[in-house]
């Protein structure tokens, strides 16, 4: 009887190790996605665009381009 309890013992005891790893790992993802989810959405297409524009700016600034194609050039870039 005790030599069939330790075996099963022990099965259960790895079985329940793996578990509390899972538990854990869950508990951690939860966190991280929950973190996320409060910060709101990622700005990065909304910074690209105004990195875009920047470079427009100083495009403009350079001469490198005319008052016409920088107008047409931003309107493009503000309807993304």
């Amino acid at each position: 009887m005790w030599g069939d309890y330790q075996v099963h013992g022990w099965g259960w005891m790895l079985f329940g190790g793996v578990h509390m790893i899972l538990f854990w790992l869950l508990m951690v993802l939860l966190i991280v996605a929950l973190v996320k989810w409060l910060k709101g959405p990622s700005n990065t297409e909304e910074r690209g665009s105004q990195d875009a524009l920047d470079i427009l700016d100083q495009r403009l600034a350079r001469g490198e381009i005319d008052m016409e194609t920088y107008r047409k050039m931003k309107q493009e870039l503000l309807q993304r």
